[in-house]
């Protein structure tokens, strides 16, 4: 894609923390790219060289109507010249939201597809009927979430120049999570925050990517934590905005509430209910996302 430099990590300075003896550090993914950043860098990365490889000039993938998939793989698009196409789950809701607005001025083809048949986009006939409708393409799943982008995002821990215990990241397809499995160190756990109500079957995705890696007894290394979706996808409470634009003004760093925003609160959470021992060290992903203003 493009030459990656120095991530920064930003200390997180908190007298809550201290009072916890706790360290938090966030790795800051969404800096690496105003529109290519985030995990998606790691997880697009080895998917647009397999495409280039191919031959294909048109990259599909799928999205809801927020997803940072959609917003990176439309940006990586522009970037490097690749036609893209974006299948949304559900009907077209205008005007465009700030996500799927960006995504259509980069030149991403939008084509809406109503829940139910958006359930089968894993089904052959389906992608049979899109190959029809388009053309031939290099197919991209729901998140990026492949065997290649789970190699990328196995990179994302070299980039953290200490020690630590625990890794976070949010969760929608458990891509990212998978990913930092298979760079744990014996002392260390990843722990994903599930951005989406029911976040359980995450557990089966994670299990499902492995299987690529033949990554035995993740299930030790990994917890998936469910109860901070705060109403499901894109959905968001007041709560959640009040600790948002508190963590913001006291550390100026943006979040956003589909993904960044719960699992700093999951965080700050599980740290207020002593579910880390004193002296734990915690790195963060902030893995980018653009904060809508509806």
């Amino acid at each position: 894609m493009f030459p990656l430099d120095h991530i920064p990590l930003q200390k997180i300075q908190d007298t809550f923390l201290d009072e916890k003896s706790v360290e938090l550090s966030v790795l800051r993914l969404d800096q690496i790219h105003p529109q290519m950043g985030g995990n998606k860098f790691f997880k697009l990365k080895y998917n647009l060289q397999a495409a280039r490889a191919s031959g294909l000039n048109t990259l599909l993938t799928f999205g809801g109507a927020y997803s940072n998939h959609i917003y990176a793989t439309a940006a990586a698009g522009k970037y490097l010249g690749f036609r893209t196409i974006g299948l949304i789950r559900g009907e077209e809701t205008l005007p465009l939201n700030t996500t799927l607005q960006f995504a259509q001025e980069s030149g991403m083809q939008l084509y809406y597809v109503n829940r139910e048949s958006y359930r089968g986009k894993n089904n052959p006939d389906f992608i049979y009927g899109l190959q029809v409708l388009f053309g031939d393409f290099y197919l991209i799943p729901e998140g990026g979430s492949n065997a290649a982008a789970v190699k990328g995002c196995s990179e994302i821990s070299t980039h953290i120049p200490i020690d630590w215990d625990y890794i976070c990241t949010p969760c929608g397809t458990g891509g990212t999570l998978a990913g930092l499995v298979l760079s744990l160190k014996s002392h260390q756990k990843a722990l994903g925050f599930a951005v989406l109500k029911g976040g359980d079957f995450l557990n089966r995705e994670v299990e499902i990517l492995l299987q690529n890696f033949n990554f035995k007894h993740w299930e030790e290394k990994v917890h998936i934590f469910t109860e901070y979706h705060f109403g499901g996808y894109a959905r968001k409470k007041t709560e959640l905005i009040d600790f948002m634009d508190q963590f913001e003004n006291q550390h100026q760093i943006p979040l956003e509430w589909i993904y960044s925003g719960k699992m700093f609160y999951g965080i700050y959470d599980l740290i207020r209910k002593d579910s880390f021992k004193p002296g734990s060290r915690i790195v963060a992903l902030h893995t980018g996302g653009v904060r809508e203003v509806n």
